[in-house]
């Protein structure tokens, strides 16, 4: 194939990953008008988790740093977008605004060090910087409620004296966000940026022979990925509100890594599915085999490393390799 018809492909690839983006964004645009309030507000958690998964996969599947405290910036938004709600405005962007700078800045004080550490050392690192949280969020009552958590957010507001009652305007609130979110993620991995990211993944040794701080890229990398989970817990208080210390646990740290492996690191879309199977394994299948729902997950999770160890975003690499061959060079 000449270096023109693949260009070419490349060009007709793309816009047809376009038109199926875009077509998947309508019909999640259009369920409201079909479903009941019930599965409508189960979609927006699981959007609101979705983003979760794809901020982690910022960092695990782009820049190689598997997160086991990655909840608490999650949860550190959440309470900001809450009590920004009870004490100051229902209005939905101020608290977006709040929550993602406070999930940044919570990850800029953590990461310093965190960053400066690999693998084990890095994993066991963030694990205790989400127990700490956890802890904290648990035992400051005056402020956070403590295992009672935080209750009596308003209805969100996106004009001012127009609460969004009905779950379908909530979600369709969650989904404009989402996508815009997604949208920054996506850009930013395509970007040079993303590029280095994935360098420092591959090879961290030789990105700082050729001159990367890649302390500073990682640093970065992890700023960014605390404040869009911080965007995620607002979204998330938004559709519950409520928020308590469970929602920055160990299990949604876990759970989060779990959508990422299952969806497939390194995709973005990939980690959204995995968010999606993750939450109705969790919440909904597990009421009809009586509570068993960490099991039928740790079947799932087992099956995808047997039988698709790349996740969901494998299955798009090996029909492209097929075809590929079919082809010929």
């Amino acid at each position: 194939m000449t270096g023109a018809a693949r260009t070419a492909a490349r060009g007709l690839a793309a816009r047809r990953g376009a038109a199926f983006r875009l077509t998947v964004v309508l019909l999640l645009v259009a369920l409201p008008l079909f479903l009941g309030p019930y599965p409508i507000s189960a979609l927006s958690r699981i959007l609101a988790f979705a983003l979760l998964a794809a901020s982690l996969d910022l960092l695990t599947g782009y820049t190689g740093l598997a997160s086991l405290g990655h909840a608490a910036y999650f949860g550190v938004g959440a309470y900001t977008a809450a009590l920004i709600g009870i004490h100051l405005t229902p209005n939905a962007p101020v608290q977006l605004l709040a929550a993602l700078a406070a999930g940044g800045i919570a990850a800029g004080l953590t990461g310093w060090v965190a960053v400066r550490t690999h693998g084990t050392f890095f994993l066991m690192l963030t694990l205790a910087v989400g127990e700490i949280v956890h802890q904290l969020a648990d035992s400051w009552t005056s402020l956070t409620g403590g295992s009672n958590g935080l209750v009596g957010m308003p209805p969100i507001t996106v004009l001012p004296g127009r609460p969004l009652v009905l779950a379908g305007f909530v979600y369709w609130y969650i989904l404009a966000i989402f996508v815009l979110c997604y949208a920054v993620l996506r850009r930013i991995t395509a970007s040079p940026f993303g590029r280095t990211m994935r360098g420092v993944r591959d090879n961290e040794a030789r990105m700082r022979a050729v001159g990367y701080d890649t302390a500073r890229v990682k640093y970065v990398v992890y700023c960014i990925a605390g404040a869009v989970a911080g965007a995620a817990g607002s979204l998330w208080v938004a559709q519950t509100r409520f928020v308590s210390p469970a929602d920055l646990s160990f299990e949604i740290a876990a759970l989060v890594l779990l959508a990422v492996v299952i969806g497939g690191s390194g995709s973005l879309w990939g980690p959204c599915l995995g968010a999606a199977l993750v939450l109705l394994v969790n919440d909904t299948l597990s009421s009809y085999v009586a509570g068993r729902g960490p099991l039928l997950l740790g079947l799932a999770f087992v099956a995808a490393v047997y039988l698709l160890p790349r996740g969901f975003a494998g299955l798009r690499g090996v029909r492209v390799h097929v075809r590929t061959r079919e082809t010929g060079p």
